[in-house]
Parts: C-alpha cells; sequence; structure tokens
C-alpha cells in the first residue's frame, strides 16, 4: 500500500490551486464540497473556474503564479500545461512540507485525490494509486448502485444520537452492539423511508432496553475458512468476521482472507503444525471462554470446514460445559476444495462411487488407522496432514490389496495461486524427484480418479 488513506478536517483548510482550466476546474468542483478555503491562481480563466468562484469560499487571482502564494497555504493542486512550472512549484510545496499534487503526473504528487462516493455524512473513498483508473471508474460505479441515495439520513440520524448513546452505554462493545441491532432492523428502515419521529420513538425505547441490561453476553462463532481461496467463503462467515470482536485463527488461514476480518478486531494467532503446537488446544478452548465471558463476540476462524479434522467439536464440548451460546458455520473443507481446484473428481461413476477422508497423523502420532477398510477398489482416499508419513501411507495401502500402480496426488496450498499438484503412483511417488518441493499445508488424494487431472486439470 504506497498511498496511505486518510481523511483530513477541511474545516479551516487553506487550499491553493494554480491553473484554472478545465483540470482545475475539477479539482475546484471537489473541493467546494467541503468547508476548505481555496485560492484560485491563474493568468487565464475558463468558463467553469469563474462560475465555480463565484462562491464565498473561492478567492479568485488572475496573474502568473508567485512563491508568495504558496505562504499560509496547507494543500496544492497545481494544473497548469506548463510542465517546467509544474516542476518548480512541487519543489518549492515540497521544501515547505506541504501536501501537493501535480495533476496527472502521479511521481510529482504527495498526495492523490481518490474517487469518491459521496453519501454525507458517510464518504467512501476509493483509488488504484493511478495503475487501474478503468478498474476504479467500474467498482465506483458498482458501489454506486449498490448503495441508496437516502443512506445519507441513516448517517446524520446516527450523528444525532452518538453521544446519547455513548452516555447510556458505557462500553465500546455495548454500544457496537446496540448500532448493529438499530442498522440491521427496523429502526433503520423508517430512517430511510423518512418516517423520523417513528424512527426516534423506536430508536429511544430500544437504547432504554440495552442500558438496562447488566453485561452484553459474548458468543463464539466456529467459522469455516475453507481452503484457501477468499472467493470461497461463505457470505455468513464473511458476514461474522466483519462483526468480530475477537478472531482466534490458525496458520491455514490465509493472509488474503485474514485482510477481510474487521480492522480493529483483536486477533489472536494460535497456529498449530503437526508436532508444534503455538498454542496448546486445551489453552485454545479456555481463550474462547474467556473472550466469550468478557462479553465478546468471538470468531473462531479455520482453515477449511471446522468438523473436518479442524477439532470443532472438541472446542464446543468445552464451550457448552461452560455455558457459552454459540453457532457453527461450514467452509468447504479441504478435500473438496483441493479435488476441484487440481481437476481431481473426488467421485466419478467410472472410477469412484465413494470417498473417504482420513487423517495421516492421528492424536499420539502414529498412523494406524483402518489400512484394510482404506484399500478398497473404486474409492478415493483424501489424507489430510499426510505428507510426512507419505511412505507409510503407500506402503500399508499396497500392503492392504491396492495395485502399486494406484495414481497418487499431492496438492499443496489448494486452490490458492500458489497451488501445486504433482502426481506419480502408489509405487513411485515417494522417489519422485519434486517430492522434497512439496511442502505442508499439502493434502494426499489416492484412487483411479486421479488419472483425470491432466485432463480435467483447470486451474492451472
Amino acid at each position: 500500500m504506497r498511498y496511505f488513506p486518510i481523511f483530513i478536517d477541511a474545516q479551516a483548510l487553506q487550499v491553493l490551486i494554480v491553473g484554472a482550466g478545465e483540470v482545475a476546474a475539477r479539482k475546484l468542483e471537489l473541493l467546494l464540497k467541503s468547508p476548505a478555503h481555496i485560492t484560485v491562481v491563474a493568468p487565464e480563466v475558463c468558463t467553469t473556474v469563474r462560475h465555480l468562484a463565484e462562491s464565498d469560499q473561492v478567492t479568485l487571482v488572475e496573474r502568473a503564479f508567485e512563491e508568495s502564494d504558496l505562504d499560509s497555504r496547507r494543500m496544492v493542486f497545481v494544473a497548469t500545461s506548463d510542465e517546467a512550472l509544474n516542476a518548480d512549484i512541487h519543489k518549492l510545496a515540497t521544501q515547505r512540507n506541504m501536501l501537493v499534487n501535480v495533476v496527472d503526473n502521479t511521481p510529482l504528487c504527495g498526495f492523490i485525490t481518490p474517487s469518491i462516493i459521496d453519501r454525507s455524512p458517510l464518504v467512501i473513498a476509493m483509488s488504484s494509486g493511478g495503475n487501474a483508473p478503468v478498474l476504479l471508474r467500474y467498482l465506483r460505479q458498482k458501489l454506486e448502485s449498490i448503495l441508496p441515495a437516502n443512506l445519507s439520513k441513516l448517517g446524520s440520524f446516527s450523528e444525532r444520537f452518538r453521544e446519547k448513546v455513548k452516555q447510556s452505554l458505557s462500553t465500546v462493545t455495548e454500544r457496537r452492539y446496540f448500532w448493529e441491532s438499530v442498522l440491521e432492523g427496523d429502526i433503520a428502515e423508517e430512517v430511510t423511508q423518512g418516517n423520523d419521529d417513528k424512527a426516534e420513538q423506536k430508536f429511544l425505547a430500544a437504547l432504554e432496553d440495552a442500558s438496562e441490561q447488566k453485561q452484553t453476553e459474548g458468543q463464539v462463532y466456529l467459522v469455516g475458512a475453507g481452503p484457501g481461496d477468499p472467493d470461497l467463503l461463505t457470505f455468513r462467515a464473511l458476514r461474522l468476521m466483519q462483526k468480530a470482536d475477537v478472531v482466534v485463527y490458525d496458520r491455514l488461514v490465509s493472509p488474503q482472507i485474514l485482510e477481510l476480518v474487521r480492522r480493529d478486531a483483536e486477533k489472536i494467532y494460535v497456529g498449530k503444525a503437526k508436532s508444534h503446537h503455538t498454542v496448546p488446544q486445551q489453552d485454545i478452548n479456555q481463550i474462547l471462554v474467556d473472550q466469550a465471558k468478557a462479553g465478546n463476540r468471538v470468531v473462531r476462524l479455520k482453515g477449511g470446514d471446522p468438523f473436518i479434522f479442524g477439532r470443532g467439536g472438541e472446542e464446543i464440548e468445552t464451550l457448552l460445559a461452560a455455558g457459552i451460546s454459540f453457532q457453527v458455520v461450514p467452509g468447504i473443507t479441504a478435500a473438496a476444495g483441493a479435488g476441484a481446484y487440481a481437476g481431481i473428481p473426488l467421485t466419478h461413476r467410472d472410477h469412484a462411487q465413494s470417498v473417504v477422508f482420513a487423517t495421516g497423523h492421528l492424536k499420539d502420532g502414529t498412523i494406524d488407522l483402518n489400512w484394510q477398510g482404506l484399500a478398497q477398489g473404486n474409492q478415493t482416499i483424501v489424507f489430510y496432514m499426510g505428507l510426512t508419513g507419505l511412505p507409510i501411507i503407500c506402503e500399508q495401502l499396497i500392503k492392504h490389496g491396492l495395485s502399486a500402480d494406484t495414481p497418487i496426488a499431492l496438492v499443496q496450498k489448494a486452490t490458492t495461486s500458489d497451488q501445486k499438484v504433482l502426481t506419480a503412483t502408489l509405487s513411485t511417488i515417494v522417489s519422485h524427484p519434486q517430492l522434497s518441493e512439496m511442502k505442508p499445508p499439502t493434502l494426499i488424494i489416492v484412487g483411479c480418479v486421479v488419472s483425470l487431472q491432466s485432463k480435467l486439470n483447470w486451474f492451472e
């Protein structure tokens, strides 16, 4: 993120615009939406600028730029057709530590103006850093069509009662819960429909009810984050991630997914790898209980699905014992994601009529599985956490009846841009020259369906 996004208080902001053509007019028109005081300096003035300069906020000076024009200014827009003059003004303004923008010349911009969606007091600003203006325009059009024009009424309503809510509810968590209930319920509907009196009555009644509650009850959401691609999150998962006060996450949650968590939520990393737990499971369970008892909405964010080798059942048992309310949000398990993105259907009428999920790492550290039950024909086997035990897995499957020529695939970091797929057979995979390149998290898929991978490999 090269450009750090900020909103500047323009109440007493002194701004200089050098140039008075149509390009300068666009900046002037934008600035006039704020309370800034604007001075425009140029020897020639276009009709649009002259019209806009009739505002009491604008002082129009019809002459060439002088260095003294920079005095007492905090922000400068340079919009002349003289590149040498633009560069000189940039240098002078920079020496004075002023915010300077040379229009359409990104290297000479100490700041850039974003694309704006104005629903004052709500303002949404977006930028591509000058690298993708068409994409930015496309996104703005999408958002403009989604956000109702009367959204500004909700902003004004919230601003009006902000202090009253702050006085009635003592904690940030209580206030957040209350405002969310307002914005998601019929009070917001009354506001947007212009029924201000009815909205105020309902709002004050709801605030009185909220203030009488002694303590906000926390809740835990076990959320499946899927196999890695953020586009595979469920709507509910994303919604809860945006509402969470605390997010407890493991190492299988991709950075791209973690970026979607509410910015001011507390994030607690409890990542676990084979034989090395950053935080022991019993301590993770206690973290969930303690945070919920403190009145927080806790999202336990797990890679894949919480109930498929995610130890969600163990965590729920602890929550039940502590009397903590919880919900479970399923996610796309790693096996389904890996199979789909690797081009390996886990079932197929001609190859496999059943699929089995197995762990390659048991609680006691062994791989003592029901090999006889796994080594069945017309069946696909998916091993989670089995990369370290790959030699044992291959040996035992062959020993219990599978052909040594049975296809096998290793899928690393499935569904992400770093996905890697390695295919071989049970007898050749261990000696494969590229095996050493495969790192966790990697799933193992065994069965005839793997033979379809080269033909159905759409993702890579």
